[in-house]
């Protein structure tokens, strides 16, 4: 059972910039396709952002294209996520998931991620 642990976040002013990292464990040397989602209260869940195993490819929601940042340090098993110049709109609870192992392709939708993590708040306010 892969677990997914989440830091980061907090409360930060607009126009500032937050990373957040997600931190598989359980299966310490299988490394995953890694997204990132986030939820409003009373809004459905909204892809952020994705990597592929190696890091090498990622792609980025409509909502935070030019505004966000996705890496991952494998030696650390951890995945990061920048997002910059937040707005209040930007307010959720920012979630990491991860595709089961042999999935090798990033995807938008939350249905096609097998784990979760509990979830982390980011609030954008002054």
């Amino acid at each position: 059972q892969v677990q997914l642990v989440e830091s980061g976040g907090g409360l930060v002013p607009p126009g500032g910039s937050v990373i957040l990292a997600c931190q598989p464990s359980g299966q310490r040397y299988i490394t995953y396709v890694m997204g990132w989602f986030r939820q409003a209260p009373g809004k459905e869940r909204e892809f952020v952002g994705a990597t592929t195993k190696t890091g090498s490819d990622t792609v980025e929601g409509d909502s935070v294209r030019d505004r966000v940042t996705m890496s991952r340090d494998n030696t650390k098993n951890t995945v990061y996520l920048q997002l910059k110049f937040l707005r209040p709109e930007d307010t959720a609870q920012y979630y990491c998931a991860a595709r089961s192992f042999q999935y090798a392709f990033t995807s938008e939708v939350p249905q096609e991620y097998d784990y979760w993590g509990q979830g982390i708040q980011v609030t954008v306010s002054s």
